[in-house]
């Protein structure tokens, strides 16, 4: 009778479960770091872009804010020499001048300020002004936002005091003659003779008050604009050496 034995393996030590364990973690470990570190890279390439992208729009605010103080100087002066001629006692005489300056009084249009704020909207709006890792680069970008919008603000205030200016005008100037100024393009140009208005000392005394507020309002929004201006060429500045762009 034969017996058979059975060959019986070698039972492995702890020590070799532990190897195994411990590459086994690791390669799952340096998998972790290495998505994470994948991760890093493509929000710093975004934070990247938001910041170009962000500068772009700056210059452009800068731009459209140099345009507008040029106008609010040219307003600032006019307005003054409109109150001049109108409280003179010949103003008749300066009528083509005065028709000229009341056309201008009031183009809030030319003044409206609209900011590039496509990247400021994705980057409050979108959850991504998270990317921003400085805490002093977003502090200075929020705080430009806060600065932009009290500017809108009181360019709307400003409409208003001019709706109430174009109610007095309407009693005083020829509407026929202030259509006759203006082209197909709607550019304005003085009429070539002093055509005639109603001057009531009234309508003076009112008129006088609103082109005041007017120059007021002009003023005020014209330093605003300055700082506007200065606050996004400083932000500027701060981006490009913070992120080493030229």
């Amino acid at each position: 009778m034969e017996v058979h034995h059975h060959s019986h393996t070698a039972r492995k030590k702890w020590t070799h479960y532990f190897w195994e364990f411990l590459m086994l973690f690791l390669a799952v470990f340096c998998g972790f770091l290495a998505e994470n570190q994948r991760e890093h890279m493509i929000e710093h390439q975004r934070e990247k872009k938001f910041i170009r992208s962000l500068i772009s729009d700056l210059s452009a605010d800068t731009n459209r804010l140099g345009t507008i103080i040029k106008l609010r100087n040219e307003t600032a002066v006019m307005l003054d020499s409109f109150m001049v001629l109108l409280n003179k006692p010949d103003a008749e005489k300066f009528s083509r001048t005065i028709y000229y300056f009341n056309s201008y009084a009031t183009r809030g249009v030319a003044f409206r300020f609209t900011a590039a704020d496509g990247t400021m909207q994705q980057l409050k709006n979108g959850g991504n002004l998270r990317l921003i890792r400085k805490a002093s680069v977003s502090d200075s970008i929020i705080a430009y936002d806060v600065v932009n919008r009290g500017y809108v603000w009181g360019g709307q205030d400003e409409e208003e005091i001019m709706d109430t200016y174009r109610n007095i005008a309407e009693n005083v100037f020829d509407g026929r003659i202030l259509n006759a100024m203006r082209d197909e393009n709607n550019n304005v140009s003085m009429p070539d003779y002093d055509p005639p208005f109603r001057k009531t000392a009234d309508a003076v005394f009112r008129l006088n008050y609103r082109i005041h507020m007017l120059s007021i309002y002009n003023k005020t929004l014209r330093y605003q604009a300055r700082s506007l201006k200065e606050n996004a060429v400083k932000l500027i500045i701060q981006l490009k050496k913070e992120y080493k762009l030229k």
